[in-house]
Protein backbone atom coordinates (compact mmCIF):
# COMPACT_ATOMS: atom_id res chain seq x y z
CA UNK A 1 0.00 0.00 0.00
CA UNK A 2 1.74 3.52 -0.97
CA UNK A 3 1.71 6.03 1.72
CA UNK A 4 1.86 9.86 2.04
CA UNK A 5 5.73 9.32 2.98
CA UNK A 6 6.72 7.32 -0.02
CA UNK A 7 5.38 9.83 -2.61
CA UNK A 8 8.51 12.12 -1.35
CA UNK A 9 6.32 14.76 1.57
CA UNK A 10 7.94 15.91 4.40
CA UNK A 11 7.43 15.31 7.53
CA UNK A 12 5.09 18.33 8.68
CA UNK A 13 3.37 17.57 5.69
CA UNK A 14 3.02 14.16 6.91
CA UNK A 15 2.00 15.27 10.80
CA UNK A 16 -0.53 18.02 9.27
CA UNK A 17 -2.17 14.77 7.01
CA UNK A 18 -1.73 12.91 9.83
CA UNK A 19 -3.89 15.53 12.16
CA UNK A 20 -6.67 16.01 9.66
CA UNK A 21 -7.14 12.26 9.09
CA UNK A 22 -5.71 11.24 5.36
CA UNK A 23 -4.77 7.48 5.96
CA UNK A 24 -3.59 6.52 2.12
CA UNK A 25 -3.34 9.13 -0.79
CA UNK A 26 -5.74 8.84 -3.97
CA UNK A 27 -4.74 7.81 -7.59
CA UNK A 28 -4.43 11.19 -8.72
CA UNK A 29 -2.53 12.07 -5.38
CA UNK A 30 -0.29 8.98 -6.16
CA UNK A 31 -0.03 10.23 -9.64
CA UNK A 32 0.65 13.57 -9.26
CA UNK A 33 2.64 14.56 -6.50
CA UNK A 34 5.99 12.84 -7.22
CA UNK A 35 6.14 14.29 -10.67
CA UNK A 36 5.05 17.87 -9.27
CA UNK A 37 7.63 17.72 -6.59
CA UNK A 38 10.26 16.63 -9.40
CA UNK A 39 8.87 20.52 -10.61
CA UNK A 40 7.49 18.38 -14.14
CA UNK A 41 4.61 20.49 -15.50
CA UNK A 42 1.29 17.99 -14.60
CA UNK A 43 -1.80 17.49 -16.84
CA UNK A 44 -4.49 16.16 -14.38
CA UNK A 45 -7.75 14.51 -16.02
CA UNK A 46 -9.84 13.96 -12.77
CA UNK A 47 -13.32 14.86 -11.44
CA UNK A 48 -14.45 16.78 -8.20
CA UNK A 49 -14.31 14.57 -5.40
CA UNK A 50 -11.33 12.32 -6.49
CA UNK A 51 -9.19 14.19 -4.22
CA UNK A 52 -7.21 16.98 -6.66
CA UNK A 53 -7.24 19.19 -3.97
CA UNK A 54 -4.58 18.02 -2.36
CA UNK A 55 -2.67 16.50 -5.53
CA UNK A 56 -1.43 20.02 -6.51
CA UNK A 57 -1.97 21.32 -2.98
CA UNK A 58 0.95 19.51 -1.19
CA UNK A 59 3.43 19.61 -3.87
CA UNK A 60 2.85 23.22 -3.69
CA UNK A 61 3.77 23.82 -0.18
CA UNK A 62 6.27 21.22 0.04
CA UNK A 63 7.86 23.52 -2.99
CA UNK A 64 7.57 26.87 -1.60
CA UNK A 65 8.50 26.13 2.22
CA UNK A 66 11.57 27.47 1.31
CA UNK A 67 11.67 31.35 0.62
CA UNK A 68 9.83 34.30 1.23
CA UNK A 69 7.00 35.98 -1.01
CA UNK A 70 7.71 40.07 -1.58
CA UNK A 71 5.33 42.65 -1.34
CA UNK A 72 2.97 42.76 -4.14
CA UNK A 73 4.71 39.64 -5.56
CA UNK A 74 3.10 36.26 -4.72
CA UNK A 75 5.07 32.93 -5.50
CA UNK A 76 2.40 30.50 -6.95
CA UNK A 77 -1.23 31.68 -7.97
CA UNK A 78 -4.36 28.94 -8.03
CA UNK A 79 -7.17 29.45 -10.08
CA UNK A 80 -10.33 28.46 -9.43
CA UNK A 81 -13.72 28.57 -11.52
CA UNK A 82 -16.05 29.63 -8.45
CA UNK A 83 -16.08 31.68 -4.90
CA UNK A 84 -16.86 28.89 -3.21
CA UNK A 85 -13.91 26.40 -4.75
CA UNK A 86 -11.63 29.14 -4.30
CA UNK A 87 -12.70 29.53 -0.33
CA UNK A 88 -12.59 25.95 -0.17
CA UNK A 89 -9.15 25.53 -1.21
CA UNK A 90 -7.82 28.25 0.94
CA UNK A 91 -9.84 26.57 3.63
CA UNK A 92 -7.81 22.96 2.49
CA UNK A 93 -4.26 24.88 2.64
CA UNK A 94 -4.39 26.70 5.62
CA UNK A 95 -4.92 22.63 7.02
CA UNK A 96 -2.04 21.34 5.16
CA UNK A 97 0.19 24.59 5.60
CA UNK A 98 -0.40 24.81 9.81
CA UNK A 99 3.25 23.80 10.93
CA UNK A 100 4.73 26.11 8.01
CA UNK A 101 5.29 30.05 7.67
CA UNK A 102 3.46 30.65 4.61
CA UNK A 103 0.75 32.71 3.63
CA UNK A 104 -1.93 32.87 1.39
CA UNK A 105 -4.33 35.46 -0.05
CA UNK A 106 -8.09 34.50 -1.44
CA UNK A 107 -8.53 37.26 -3.90
CA UNK A 108 -12.85 36.53 -4.85
CA UNK A 109 -15.20 39.05 -5.89
CA UNK A 110 -18.30 39.86 -3.78
CA UNK A 111 -16.09 40.81 -0.52
CA UNK A 112 -13.75 44.37 0.03
CA UNK A 113 -10.65 44.95 -2.06
CA UNK A 114 -9.05 46.55 1.08
CA UNK A 115 -7.78 43.43 3.39
CA UNK A 116 -6.66 41.70 0.32
CA UNK A 117 -4.79 44.30 -0.98
CA UNK A 118 -3.06 44.67 2.61
CA UNK A 119 -2.12 41.12 2.57
CA UNK A 120 -0.81 41.27 -0.80
CA UNK A 121 1.16 44.51 0.51
CA UNK A 122 3.22 42.31 3.33
CA UNK A 123 3.65 39.72 0.91
CA UNK A 124 1.42 36.35 0.41
CA UNK A 125 3.38 33.15 -1.00
CA UNK A 126 0.12 32.08 -2.31
CA UNK A 127 -2.54 33.65 -4.17
CA UNK A 128 -6.12 31.67 -4.54
CA UNK A 129 -8.67 32.87 -7.00
CA UNK A 130 -11.24 33.58 -9.31
CA UNK A 131 -10.05 34.84 -12.57
CA UNK A 132 -12.05 38.23 -12.94
CA UNK A 133 -10.96 39.49 -9.20
CA UNK A 134 -7.37 38.52 -9.96
CA UNK A 135 -7.16 40.77 -13.20
CA UNK A 136 -9.38 43.64 -11.41
CA UNK A 137 -6.00 43.79 -8.32
CA UNK A 138 -3.60 42.95 -11.29
CA UNK A 139 -5.05 46.09 -13.69
CA UNK A 140 -5.25 48.58 -10.72
CA UNK A 141 -1.57 47.44 -9.80
CA UNK A 142 -2.29 45.76 -6.72
CA UNK A 143 -0.71 42.30 -7.60
CA UNK A 144 2.37 41.76 -9.93
CA UNK A 145 2.80 38.12 -11.73
CA UNK A 146 5.80 38.31 -12.91
CA UNK A 147 7.00 36.47 -9.69
CA UNK A 148 4.91 33.40 -9.75
CA UNK A 149 6.63 29.96 -9.77
CA UNK A 150 4.20 27.61 -9.89
CA UNK A 151 0.59 27.85 -11.55
CA UNK A 152 -2.15 25.81 -10.98
CA UNK A 153 -5.48 26.00 -13.12
CA UNK A 154 -8.23 23.85 -11.32
CA UNK A 155 -11.54 23.00 -12.95
CA UNK A 156 -10.54 23.94 -16.61
CA UNK A 157 -13.53 22.60 -18.60
CA UNK A 158 -15.84 24.70 -15.88
CA UNK A 159 -13.80 27.92 -16.96
CA UNK A 160 -14.43 26.95 -20.41
CA UNK A 161 -18.47 26.93 -19.22
CA UNK A 162 -18.49 29.80 -17.48
CA UNK A 163 -16.95 32.03 -20.39
CA UNK A 164 -13.63 32.27 -18.44
CA UNK A 165 -10.77 31.09 -21.35
CA UNK A 166 -10.10 34.41 -22.67
CA UNK A 167 -9.65 35.69 -19.27
CA UNK A 168 -7.33 32.57 -18.14
CA UNK A 169 -5.67 33.62 -21.92
CA UNK A 170 -4.99 37.42 -20.57
CA UNK A 171 -3.39 35.87 -17.13
CA UNK A 172 -0.90 33.49 -18.52
CA UNK A 173 0.42 35.66 -20.76
CA UNK A 174 0.96 37.77 -17.93
CA UNK A 175 3.31 35.40 -15.75
CA UNK A 176 6.90 33.90 -16.58
CA UNK A 177 7.94 31.72 -19.69
CA UNK A 178 10.06 29.92 -17.08
CA UNK A 179 7.17 28.02 -14.44
CA UNK A 180 5.73 25.11 -13.54
CA UNK A 181 1.99 24.66 -14.54
CA UNK A 182 -0.61 21.99 -12.87
CA UNK A 183 -3.75 21.93 -14.71
CA UNK A 184 -6.47 19.87 -14.10
CA UNK A 185 -9.54 19.61 -16.14
CA UNK A 186 -12.31 16.83 -16.07
CA UNK A 187 -12.39 16.83 -19.80
CA UNK A 188 -10.32 17.96 -22.73
CA UNK A 189 -12.62 19.51 -25.24
CA UNK A 190 -10.54 21.59 -27.76
CA UNK A 191 -10.47 24.79 -26.33
CA UNK A 192 -8.50 23.33 -23.24
CA UNK A 193 -6.85 20.87 -25.51
CA UNK A 194 -5.54 24.13 -27.09
CA UNK A 195 -4.49 26.44 -23.73
CA UNK A 196 -2.56 22.62 -22.67
CA UNK A 197 -0.32 22.65 -26.02
CA UNK A 198 0.45 26.46 -26.02
CA UNK A 199 1.52 26.84 -22.16
CA UNK A 200 2.36 23.39 -21.05
CA UNK A 201 6.12 21.71 -21.45
CA UNK A 202 5.73 18.11 -21.60
CA UNK A 203 3.36 17.93 -19.15
CA UNK A 204 2.89 14.40 -17.40
CA UNK A 205 -0.40 12.96 -17.82
CA UNK A 206 -2.35 11.36 -15.05
CA UNK A 207 -5.61 10.55 -15.87
CA UNK A 208 -8.37 9.24 -13.29
CA UNK A 209 -11.92 8.80 -14.46
CA UNK A 210 -15.07 8.82 -12.52
CA UNK A 211 -16.46 5.68 -11.37
CA UNK A 212 -19.31 4.67 -13.21
CA UNK A 213 -20.85 3.48 -10.14
CA UNK A 214 -21.53 5.24 -7.14
CA UNK A 215 -20.78 4.91 -3.69
CA UNK A 216 -22.50 1.75 -2.05
CA UNK A 217 -23.00 4.07 1.14
CA UNK A 218 -25.43 6.20 -0.84
CA UNK A 219 -29.06 4.45 -1.09
CA UNK A 220 -30.32 5.81 -4.55
CA UNK A 221 -34.54 6.74 -5.15
CA UNK A 222 -36.32 7.89 -7.55
CA UNK A 223 -39.77 9.55 -7.51
CA UNK A 224 -42.45 10.36 -10.14
CA UNK A 225 -44.32 13.89 -9.79
CA UNK A 226 -47.66 13.61 -11.19
CA UNK A 227 -47.19 15.99 -14.48
CA UNK A 228 -44.19 17.94 -14.88
CA UNK A 229 -45.66 21.47 -13.16
CA UNK A 230 -43.32 23.12 -11.12
CA UNK A 231 -46.10 23.06 -8.42
CA UNK A 232 -46.37 19.31 -8.79
CA UNK A 233 -42.21 18.92 -8.42
CA UNK A 234 -42.36 21.23 -5.32
CA UNK A 235 -45.02 18.84 -3.85
CA UNK A 236 -43.17 15.87 -4.67
CA UNK A 237 -39.96 17.62 -3.20
CA UNK A 238 -41.65 18.25 0.20
CA UNK A 239 -43.41 14.64 0.60
CA UNK A 240 -39.42 13.39 0.32
CA UNK A 241 -38.21 15.42 2.72
CA UNK A 242 -41.09 14.99 5.31
CA UNK A 243 -39.95 11.45 6.32
CA UNK A 244 -38.59 9.96 9.40
CA UNK A 245 -34.23 9.96 8.81
CA UNK A 246 -34.06 13.24 6.51
CA UNK A 247 -31.68 15.23 9.07
CA UNK A 248 -30.59 17.67 6.51
CA UNK A 249 -29.96 17.98 2.65
CA UNK A 250 -28.73 19.41 -0.48
CA UNK A 251 -31.20 20.24 -3.33
CA UNK A 252 -29.95 20.67 -6.80
CA UNK A 253 -31.53 22.37 -9.65
CA UNK A 254 -30.79 22.84 -12.79
CA UNK A 255 -31.44 26.77 -13.38
CA UNK A 256 -30.58 29.48 -11.36
CA UNK A 257 -33.88 30.93 -10.95
CA UNK A 258 -35.75 27.85 -9.76
CA UNK A 259 -32.88 27.44 -7.04
CA UNK A 260 -34.75 30.43 -5.64
CA UNK A 261 -38.35 29.70 -6.29
CA UNK A 262 -37.57 25.85 -4.58
CA UNK A 263 -35.83 27.70 -1.54
CA UNK A 264 -38.73 30.47 -1.02
CA UNK A 265 -41.19 27.48 -1.36
CA UNK A 266 -39.75 25.34 1.40
CA UNK A 267 -39.80 27.95 3.55
CA UNK A 268 -43.26 29.46 2.97
CA UNK A 269 -44.10 25.86 4.27
CA UNK A 270 -41.86 26.36 7.23
CA UNK A 271 -38.83 24.16 6.48
CA UNK A 272 -35.67 25.52 7.17
CA UNK A 273 -33.80 27.01 3.74
CA UNK A 274 -31.69 29.22 1.79
CA UNK A 275 -30.64 29.61 -1.96
CA UNK A 276 -27.02 29.49 -2.99
CA UNK A 277 -26.07 30.55 -6.73
CA UNK A 278 -23.49 32.58 -9.05
CA UNK A 279 -25.82 36.03 -8.60
CA UNK A 280 -25.91 36.16 -4.78
CA UNK A 281 -23.66 38.14 -2.99
CA UNK A 282 -20.56 36.81 -1.81
CA UNK A 283 -20.92 37.56 1.53
CA UNK A 284 -24.60 35.90 1.74
CA UNK A 285 -23.23 32.86 -0.05
CA UNK A 286 -20.45 33.01 2.61
CA UNK A 287 -22.98 33.23 5.56
CA UNK A 288 -25.22 30.44 3.97
CA UNK A 289 -22.89 27.90 3.63
CA UNK A 290 -21.53 28.17 7.53
CA UNK A 291 -25.06 28.26 8.68
CA UNK A 292 -25.43 25.47 6.62
CA UNK A 293 -21.78 23.52 7.57
CA UNK A 294 -23.20 24.39 11.69
CA UNK A 295 -26.91 23.11 11.60
CA UNK A 296 -28.64 26.13 11.79
CA UNK A 297 -29.52 25.84 7.93
CA UNK A 298 -31.67 22.62 7.57
CA UNK A 299 -31.52 22.49 3.69
CA UNK A 300 -29.28 23.96 0.77
CA UNK A 301 -31.30 24.70 -2.46
CA UNK A 302 -27.91 24.91 -5.29
CA UNK A 303 -26.87 25.15 -8.83
CA UNK A 304 -24.15 22.78 -9.88
CA UNK A 305 -21.34 25.56 -10.25
CA UNK A 306 -22.00 27.38 -6.98
CA UNK A 307 -22.12 23.66 -5.18
CA UNK A 308 -18.76 22.70 -7.52
CA UNK A 309 -16.12 21.27 -5.36
CA UNK A 310 -18.40 21.56 -1.95
CA UNK A 311 -16.90 19.03 1.22
CA UNK A 312 -19.74 19.28 3.84
CA UNK A 313 -19.33 16.72 6.18
CA UNK A 314 -22.28 14.49 7.17
CA UNK A 315 -24.86 15.34 5.19
CA UNK A 316 -27.81 13.07 5.19
CA UNK A 317 -29.71 13.56 2.13
CA UNK A 318 -29.20 14.75 -1.45
CA UNK A 319 -32.34 15.62 -3.36
CA UNK A 320 -32.25 16.58 -7.03
CA UNK A 321 -34.83 18.48 -7.65
CA UNK A 322 -34.24 18.06 -11.58
CA UNK A 323 -32.44 15.27 -13.33
CA UNK A 324 -28.82 16.92 -14.48
CA UNK A 325 -28.80 17.31 -18.50
CA UNK A 326 -25.07 15.93 -17.93
CA UNK A 327 -25.25 12.01 -16.85
CA UNK A 328 -21.79 12.92 -14.89
CA UNK A 329 -23.17 15.33 -13.00
CA UNK A 330 -25.96 13.20 -11.18
CA UNK A 331 -22.52 11.31 -9.47
CA UNK A 332 -20.88 14.56 -8.55
CA UNK A 333 -24.11 15.53 -7.01
CA UNK A 334 -25.14 13.00 -4.99
CA UNK A 335 -21.56 12.06 -3.82
CA UNK A 336 -22.03 15.30 -1.50
CA UNK A 337 -23.69 12.77 0.53
CA UNK A 338 -22.42 9.59 2.10
CA UNK A 339 -18.97 10.35 2.70
CA UNK A 340 -16.46 9.82 5.01
CA UNK A 341 -17.97 5.78 5.89
CA UNK A 342 -21.31 7.55 6.32
CA UNK A 343 -24.99 6.61 4.46
CA UNK A 344 -26.34 8.76 2.76
CA UNK A 345 -29.85 8.74 0.71
CA UNK A 346 -30.31 10.16 -3.23
CA UNK A 347 -33.83 11.22 -3.89
CA UNK A 348 -34.28 12.65 -7.78
CA UNK A 349 -37.51 13.51 -8.67
CA UNK A 350 -38.81 12.33 -12.56
CA UNK A 351 -41.53 14.53 -14.36
CA UNK A 352 -42.68 13.70 -17.85
CA UNK A 353 -40.30 14.91 -20.25
CA UNK A 354 -37.32 13.57 -17.86
CA UNK A 355 -36.95 10.35 -20.08
CA UNK A 356 -33.73 11.20 -21.57
CA UNK A 357 -32.13 12.12 -18.74
CA UNK A 358 -32.76 9.47 -16.35
CA UNK A 359 -31.83 6.91 -19.34
CA UNK A 360 -28.77 8.62 -19.82
CA UNK A 361 -28.03 8.76 -15.62
CA UNK A 362 -28.33 5.07 -15.67
CA UNK A 363 -26.79 3.98 -18.40
CA UNK A 364 -23.79 5.56 -17.08
CA UNK A 365 -24.55 3.72 -13.72
CA UNK A 366 -24.88 0.41 -14.78
CA UNK A 367 -28.27 0.06 -13.25
CA UNK A 368 -31.76 1.26 -12.46
CA UNK A 369 -32.76 3.66 -9.82
CA UNK A 370 -35.53 2.04 -7.55
CA UNK A 371 -38.78 3.78 -8.08
CA UNK A 372 -40.89 4.21 -4.52
CA UNK A 373 -43.95 5.83 -3.94
CA UNK A 374 -43.79 8.45 -0.34
CA UNK A 375 -47.16 7.89 1.03
CA UNK A 376 -46.33 10.07 4.47
CA UNK A 377 -46.10 14.10 3.82
CA UNK A 378 -48.09 16.82 2.51
CA UNK A 379 -51.45 15.77 0.84
CA UNK A 380 -51.72 15.72 -2.82
CA UNK A 381 -54.08 18.21 -5.24
CA UNK A 382 -57.39 17.21 -5.71
CA UNK A 383 -57.63 16.18 -8.83
CA UNK A 384 -59.01 18.65 -11.68
CA UNK A 385 -62.28 18.04 -13.49
CA UNK A 386 -62.47 17.12 -16.88
CA UNK A 387 -62.80 20.24 -18.94
CA UNK A 388 -64.69 18.73 -21.64
CA UNK A 389 -67.71 17.73 -19.81
CA UNK A 390 -68.34 20.99 -18.46
CA UNK A 391 -67.44 23.33 -20.93
CA UNK A 392 -67.02 23.31 -24.83
CA UNK A 393 -63.69 23.21 -26.10
CA UNK A 394 -61.74 25.94 -27.56
CA UNK A 395 -61.96 26.63 -31.17
CA UNK A 396 -58.77 25.94 -32.90
CA UNK A 397 -56.52 28.58 -33.33
CA UNK A 398 -57.61 30.35 -36.89
CA UNK A 399 -61.51 28.67 -37.06
CA UNK A 400 -63.73 31.62 -37.47
CA UNK A 401 -65.78 32.29 -33.98
CA UNK A 402 -69.76 31.59 -33.74
CA UNK A 403 -71.92 34.23 -33.90
CA UNK A 404 -74.37 35.04 -30.96
CA UNK A 405 -77.37 33.67 -33.29
CA UNK A 406 -75.51 30.36 -33.27
CA UNK A 407 -74.60 30.45 -29.61
CA UNK A 408 -78.18 30.79 -28.91
CA UNK A 409 -79.56 28.14 -30.98
CA UNK A 410 -77.06 25.96 -29.38
CA UNK A 411 -78.14 26.75 -26.01
CA UNK A 412 -82.06 26.66 -27.23
CA UNK A 413 -83.76 23.59 -26.08
CA UNK A 414 -85.06 21.14 -28.78
CA UNK A 415 -88.37 21.28 -27.66
CA UNK A 416 -88.48 25.28 -28.81
CA UNK A 417 -86.76 24.81 -32.13
CA UNK A 418 -88.81 25.70 -34.95
CA UNK A 419 -88.27 23.28 -37.31
CA UNK A 420 -89.68 20.95 -34.95
CA UNK A 421 -93.41 22.81 -34.88
CA UNK A 422 -95.47 23.75 -37.14
CA UNK A 423 -95.09 27.51 -38.18
CA UNK A 424 -97.99 29.92 -38.59
CA UNK A 425 -98.44 33.33 -40.01
CA UNK A 426 -96.64 36.06 -37.40
CA UNK A 427 -99.34 38.32 -36.15
CA UNK A 428 -101.60 37.60 -39.62
CA UNK A 429 -105.20 38.42 -39.63
CA UNK A 430 -107.39 35.49 -40.90
CA UNK A 431 -109.44 36.58 -44.20
CA UNK A 432 -112.13 38.97 -44.39
CA UNK A 433 -115.59 38.00 -45.70
CA UNK A 434 -115.19 40.72 -48.46
CA UNK A 435 -112.08 42.87 -49.98
CA UNK A 436 -110.17 43.23 -52.00
CA UNK A 437 -108.64 39.19 -52.51
CA UNK A 438 -112.66 38.63 -52.70
CA UNK A 439 -113.30 41.22 -56.04
CA UNK A 440 -110.30 39.48 -57.45
CA UNK A 441 -111.12 35.76 -57.47
CA UNK A 442 -114.39 34.07 -58.11
CA UNK A 443 -116.79 33.93 -54.79
CA UNK A 444 -117.15 30.58 -53.47
CA UNK A 445 -120.83 30.58 -54.26
CA UNK A 446 -120.47 30.45 -58.15
CA UNK A 447 -121.70 34.29 -58.31
CA UNK A 448 -120.33 36.56 -60.92
CA UNK A 449 -116.97 38.77 -60.69
CA UNK A 450 -117.63 42.34 -59.28
CA UNK A 451 -115.74 45.28 -59.64
CA UNK A 452 -115.83 45.69 -63.60
CA UNK A 453 -119.37 44.37 -63.56
CA UNK A 454 -121.02 44.04 -67.12
CA UNK A 455 -118.28 45.98 -68.26
CA UNK A 456 -115.51 43.25 -68.30
CA UNK A 457 -112.47 43.94 -71.00
CA UNK A 458 -112.62 41.11 -73.59
CA UNK A 459 -108.60 40.33 -72.81
CA UNK A 460 -110.01 38.95 -69.47
CA UNK A 461 -112.42 36.50 -71.00
CA UNK A 462 -110.06 34.23 -73.28
CA UNK A 463 -109.37 30.92 -72.66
Amino acid sequence: MTTFADLGLGQKLLDALDTAGYKEPTPIQAGSIPPALSGRDVLGIAQTGTGKTAAFTLPLIEKLSKGRAKARMPRSLILSPTRELAAQIAENFDNYAKNTKLTKVLLIGGVAFGPQEDILNRGADVVIATPGRLLDQFERGKVLLNGVQVLVIDEADRMLDMGFIPDIERILKTLPAKRQTLFFSATMPPEIQSLVDRFMSDPERIEVSRPASTATTIKQLLVRASDKTPKSKREMLRKAIDRDGVKNGIIFCNRKRDVDIVARSLAKHGLSAAPIHGDLDQSVRTKTLDAFKSGELRFLVASDVAARGLDIPAVSHVFNYDIPHNSEDYVHRIGRTGRAGLEGEAVSIFAPGDEKNLAAVEKMIGNKIEAVDFKTGNKPAEPRPAKTETREPKPAKGAPRKSNAAKAEVETPPSAKPETVEKAPRNKPPAKASGRNDRRNPRSDGGSVTGFGDDVPDFFKLS
